[in-house]
Order: C-alpha cells, then structure tokens, then sequence
C-alpha cells in the first residue's frame, strides 16, 4: 500500500510534464524560396503567474538545434544580441529541404537558472503565387542583422526600395549578416555597425537606375573610390544607407542554356587529319645501345685512373737525384747537424759518461778541502725538451 502511495505522485508528475511538453509545441509554415523570421521572446518561455508582465532586466539565452542533430539545419540561423534582447531564427529554406522538421528550443534564465523547453514544427512547402525572377541583393551599412529582422524595419526597407523599382510587389528573399559573408567586426564606437545583406525579389522587371548602377561604368567608379552612378533620388536614405558598390542584380527570366550531356564513345578515336598513330611498332635490338650505355662509362673510368697511377707512381725523382742536384758543402753541413744531433740524444739517454771537469766540486790546494757546487749542473738534462 506504501510502494503505491509513493508511485501514484510520479506518475501524476510524469503525465503533467507530457501535458506541459505539448502545450510548449508550435506550428509554424516557410516557404521555400521566402526569408523566414521567427523571434523568440523571454515572455513565451517564462514561467510566470498570469497577468504578471515579464521584467525586462531577466537575461535569457537560447540554445537551438534540429531534433536528433545537435546543430540547426543548414538554411536556419540563429541570433541574439544580448541575454537581455530576444532571439531569433532566421534563414531561407531551399527546394531540398521541403517536408517537417522540428527545432528544439531551450531557454535558460540566468537569474534563477531555469530551463524551459519548446518544439517548433516547421511545416515547409511551395510559395503560391508568381514567380519572382528579378532578385536584387543590397548591402545595408547601418544596421545589424537582429535590427531588420523584425517585421517593422523590413516593411519600411521595402516601402523605401519601391521608390526605386517598376510597380510590383516586393518581397524578402533572404537576409544575411555581412560578418557571414566575410565581413570586419566594426570598432567599439558609437554608430558602427556590421551590416546586413538584404535580398529582395519581384515579378517587375528592374529600373533604369537599379541597372545604371550595376553597371560596368558604376563598378569603375567604384573600384576609383568616386560614387556610382544612381540617376534617380535616393528613397531609402537617410534611414537605410546602402553600399551602392556593392549592389548585385540576378535575372532568372532567361532561363539559362542546359549544358549537353556528354555520351560515352566506343574508346577509339575516329580518323583525324592531325593525329594518325602508328598501327605497328617495329621491332628494335636494344642491346647495343645498353652496352654503350654501360661500357663507355666505364672505360673513360678505367683510362682516368691508369692515367692517375703513372702520374702518382711513375714520375717520382728518387732519392740519388736529389743528392747529385745538392752541393757537397750543404750535405757535409747537414751531415754534420745531424751528426751532432744524435750525439747528443745518445749522452741525454745514458748518464754513465764521466763527468766534465767544470761538474766536479771545488778543491783548494793548500788545505785540501772540497766544497759543493751551488747546483749540480750533472743532473740537468743537455736537452730541456727531452726531459
């Protein structure tokens, strides 16, 4: 009775948090082809009593990612400038990506440090409608890529372009942050911004001055560092200020060529003017050029080196040229050095020789008495080097 007491609460808890994660679950339709911009806002993710108004001060963060993926699609990305500020998803589906997917959502509250869970099914399909073959990409210098993603600014950015476009209606293709594109985090310093690249599509066909300004003269003023040339007034100054530079223009109204598709041959070349290989190789004896390969090589070694032995053995003097080209007076006086050299190597090697008279101790006549040398000169070598 105990054991049920205590399962009865888990399972009343578990049934309440499914209940809860269905109630946490959003529909929502892309379109393939058309900018999709949902926010996330503090107040769809916090739990608070009703008819209490979310404090702006509660910092939020979010972490999204496909279910069963821990990353976002390729065509979603996600955004938020501060944990204070909401965030947002953003991207342009592709035709390969039509069907269901479901991103998860997780918001954190880093002041009581709560989580709390939400799914979005995202239901894409086909835009209804005509086609939009005119597609216009603006780079947007002064703004970030949150501040367009609201549907306030970016009705105000097409409002704008019309002024500058034939009469049609316009619609959001896609919108990138330039620092995806390749773009420079600006200096700290107040009215930088990172800009934003702003794709716009229509069934109208683009104006005069769109076209003057996309072209090859504009792009050589624009390489000379001068303006490009815009011939009607700027509508979406002083709000949005645009990089005119860097404006690119796509017709897709002209359906492009479709390449031809190769066919696989038979491998063999047809019969060509310029180019007729040989049917048969003839045969070649490839022994003569191997043996002169090898034995020429070879013999130049062998006659180098006989030459060498004849200079090296040869051609050496001796030693009775040499003694008939010497004086006799410069071989007696070398003899004789080295005669007296080897005399005294043979008296520094042997002490048995008697000993000189200018060794012998002192001797005084008249008393007969001998004295000691200072220093007994007998003891030292002839030869210091020999010692």
């Amino acid at each position: 009775m105990a054991a049920t007491l205590i399962w009865i609460p888990l399972l009343v808890g578990l049934l309440a948090g499914l209940v809860g994660t269905e109630a946490q679950e959003t529909t929502l339709h892309p379109l393939v082809g058309r900018v999709f911009v949902h926010t996330l806002d503090h107040e769809a993710f916090l739990r608070l009593a009703e008819h209490v108004a979310v404090p702006p001060s509660v910092p939020v963060t979010y972490h999204a990612h496909l279910q069963g993926h821990p990353d976002l699609p390729r065509w979603l990305r996600y955004t938020q400038r501060s944990p204070h500020h909401p965030g947002f998803l953003y991207g342009t589906a592709t035709p390969e990506d039509r069907g269901r997917q479901v991103i998860e959502v997780t918001a954190y509250n880093r002041d009581s440090f709560d989580t709390t869970q939400q799914s979005l099914v995202l239901l894409i399909g086909d835009p209804e409608g005509p086609l939009l073959p005119y597609q216009a990409e603006f780079l947007v210098r002064s703004h970030d890529v949150e501040e367009v993603l609201p549907s306030t600014p970016a009705s105000r950015f097409l409002t704008a372009l019309r002024g500058l476009w034939e009469p049609g209606e316009l619609q959001l293709l896609n919108i990138t942050s330039a620092l995806d594109r390749g773009g420079r985090v600006p200096l700290p310093i107040e009215g930088r911004k990172e800009g934003v690249y702003i794709k716009v599509g229509s069934a109208s066909p683009f104006s005069t001055c769109l076209k003057m300004v996309a072209s090859p003269d504009s792009h050589a003023r624009c390489a000379q560092s001068q303006p490009p040339l815009l011939s009607c007034y700027d509508t979406l100054a002083p709000h949005f200020r645009v990089d005119w530079c860097n404006v690119s223009l796509v017709d897709k109204s002209v359906p492009e060529p479709v390449d031809e598709v190769p066919t696989p041959g038979d491998g063999i070349l047809e019969h060509d003017l310029f180019f007729c290989p040989p049917t048969e190789a003839t045969a070649r004896d490839f022994l003569t050029d191997a043996l002169i390969t090898l034995l020429v090589p070879l013999l130049v070694a062998l006659l180098l080196t006989l030459l060498l032995a004849y200079v090296m053995c040869c051609r050496r003097e001796g030693r009775l040229k040499r003694d008939q080209a010497t004086s006799d007076i410069q071989m007696v006086h070398h003899c004789t050095i080295r005669g007296n050299t080897e005399e005294l190597r043979q008296m520094a090697a042997s002490r048995d020789v008697p000993r000189p008279l200018s060794t012998l101790p002192m001797f005084n006549v008249r008393t007969g008495e001998r004295l000691p040398p200072q220093v007994d000169s007998a003891q030292v070598p002839l030869i210091l080097d020999q010692h």
